[in-house]
């Protein structure tokens, strides 16, 4: 079913990674012959007045000069019934020299239209899903190769704590701090905290994981912008943390390690710091601090300076207090 050019009549190009589909839309279009994309180029932004006739006469429409006639319908997943149902129908039997590219950040299976783009062929549907939080620091040293640069763990994830999890945003900073180190170099933490802006939310489990790290810098740091949230159910936080470091340090002791996951019920992703962050401690350390919670609790519930304290548990924690 696949045209002279070797394209689909059509492909759906769905999932979270932004920058995925961006990359994968961009060379789809790059088939569409140079001087000819005002004619062989049509993106259609869907609305609920867009009527289903006008959308397939785009489709049906035969290139000027070299095929394919590419149309980009974005997003895909919102798209009017009608509409939706008029491209199953079109799908059917597709202009042979047109490639429609459907872009959409997540489309069911189970809908008529993904069915439908799935039987033009194997390769149809291009999966572009989105990364996993933990495994963004490996993905971004591997992603600014792409702009001469080198970037360390620590950088990377400090990249991501501040931008979030947009593929597309991280890319753009990679951009930046490339054209900072004149094109090559290596990308550092004090680059990252000097030239990127915090725009993603603080998570409770970064902050978790620099007190886990026993970072008190970049804990108060976190501490300072998660001060909307509940002190009190913060601590709770805390407190769960530090049991689950004794349980992996006790496991570490007995050479079991890598039970850690099976005995707290969580993923091995989740718990992916844990022995390493629990050897940072003495023996009988973290029972100590779990009793330093206990006063902090406490003073939370009298009379007396609630954030103090937490600063305070926040450097005791963190082997500074």
């Amino acid at each position: 079913m696949a045209q002279k050019d070797g394209l689909l009549p059509a492909y759906l190009i769905v999932g979270s990674d932004e920058l995925r589909r961006r990359q994968v839309l961009t060379r789809l279009k790059a088939h569409v012959a140079s001087g000819f994309e005002d004619f062989n180029l049509d993106e259609l932004t869907v609305t609920a007045d867009t009527d289903p006739a006008d959308v397939v006469a785009s489709l049906d429409t035969l290139p000027m000069g070299p095929a394919p006639r590419i149309v980009v319908i974005n997003p895909a997943d919102k798209l009017p019934k009608p509409v939706s149902e008029a491209l199953v129908t079109y799908l059917g039997n597709p202009n042979p020299s047109c490639t429609l590219a459907l872009v959409a950040e997540s489309l069911a299976k189970s809908t008529r239209l993904y069915k439908a783009v799935a039987k033009v062929g194997p390769k149809a549907v291009v999966e572009c899903a989105g990364k996993k939080r933990w495994e963004l620091p490996d993905y971004v040293t591997k992603l600014a190769r792409a702009h001469g640069v080198t970037i360390d763990q620590g950088a990377a994830q400090e990249l991501v704590d501040r931008v979030g999890e947009s593929t597309t945003m991280i890319d753009t900073q990679l951009a930046t701090l490339s054209a900072l180190l004149g094109g090559g170099g290596h990308v550092s933490r004090d680059l990252v905290e000097a030239n990127v802006a915090r725009t993603a939310e603080v998570k409770p489990w970064t902050f978790l994981d620099c007190l886990s790290d026993r970072n008190a810098r970049k804990a108060l740091e976190l501490y300072a912008l998660l001060s909307d949230s509940s002190t009190l159910g913060l601590l709770s936080l805390m407190v769960t943390r530090l049991r689950e470091l004794v349980c992996a340090r006790s496991l570490d002791a007995r050479g079991q390690g890598a039970a850690v996951a099976s005995a707290l019920g969580k993923q091995d992703w989740q718990v992916k710091g844990y022995v390493r962050w629990s050897r940072k401690f003495r023996d009988g350390e973290l029972e100590h601090l779990l009793g330093r919670c206990a006063a902090c609790e406490r003073t939370f519930k009298g009379t007396g300076d609630s954030d103090a304290a937490m600063v305070s548990l926040i450097l005791a924690i963190c082997g500074v207090g």
